[in-house]
């Protein structure tokens, strides 16, 4: 089984990430990467091949199942089950194409909100947040009250880009613009270091292509994911 070289960094994120800016959280076998899982389910290889696959399935080890994100993901081999697959859209948005959101009150969360930020990230499911998934980057949350409602953040990051994520407003909280508004100040705070943003929208997700289109991004490509796991035995 072989593969194509990749292209672009963002085409293999992951790998790009914890192999450069992110390097610090990397759990590493040969030709395989992966974040401790209380940071992130994202692993990643610089490959799909045999190599590579096995590389990946030492490292995993009996942590359970784990996540890959590429531009393409291959039927995997015998010894691995795969527990979903899905498709997105990767966006981006150059700093001479953006359109600013009106901005909400907001201030940069920590470790101290991880307990609502969980709690949100529960009611809303906007993609994986662990405990630690706060450490790949800043984020930042609204508030009603003491209670957080809305937030968004940074997830991976690599030379040249850092990935939004995480965004998310509670049922009671939409409508405000909020989603829009909190993407923007992580946008703005990419664009200050002199990075891109970029980030990942499930294909289905026709509203929040809405908002992230209405902030300039553009679509790149689409990219796969699977959520996987070494078969026993493997």
């Amino acid at each position: 089984m072989t593969e194509t070289a990749t292209p672009h960094v963002l085409d293999n994120a992951g790998w790009a990430a914890l192999t450069s800016h992110h390097e610090s959280f990397a759990e590493t076998k040969g030709h395989a990467r992966r974040y401790p899982v209380d940071v992130s389910p994202f692993a990643a290889v610089d490959r799909i091949d045999d190599e590579p696959l096995a590389d990946l399935a030492a490292l995993s080890g009996s942590d359970g199942p784990f996540a890959l994100m590429r531009g393409e993901i291959p039927a995997l081999p015998a010894g691995w089950d795969e527990l979903h697959r899905g498709r997105g859209h990767q966006l981006t948005v150059h700093v001479d194409a953006y359109v600013a959101a009106p901005r909400p009150d907001v201030r940069r969360l920590t470790v101290d909100d991880v307990p609502q930020m969980l709690a949100l990230v529960a009611a809303t499911e906007p993609g994986p947040f662990r405990p630690r998934t706060i450490e790949m980057g800043r984020y930042y949350g609204h508030f009603d009250g003491a209670r957080l409602v809305a937030m968004a953040g940074e997830r991976l990051h690599l030379d040249g880009f850092t990935e939004i994520s995480a965004v998310c407003t509670h049922p009671d909280a939409r409508g405000r613009g909020l989603a829009s508004g909190i993407t923007g100040v992580v946008a703005e705070g990419i664009f200050e270091r002199g990075e891109q943003p970029f980030l990942h929208v499930a294909e289905n997700n026709a509203g929040a292509l809405r908002v992230y289109e209405g902030l300039g991004f553009v679509r790149r490509r689409v990219v796969e994911f699977a959520l996987i796991q070494a078969s026993s035995g493997h």
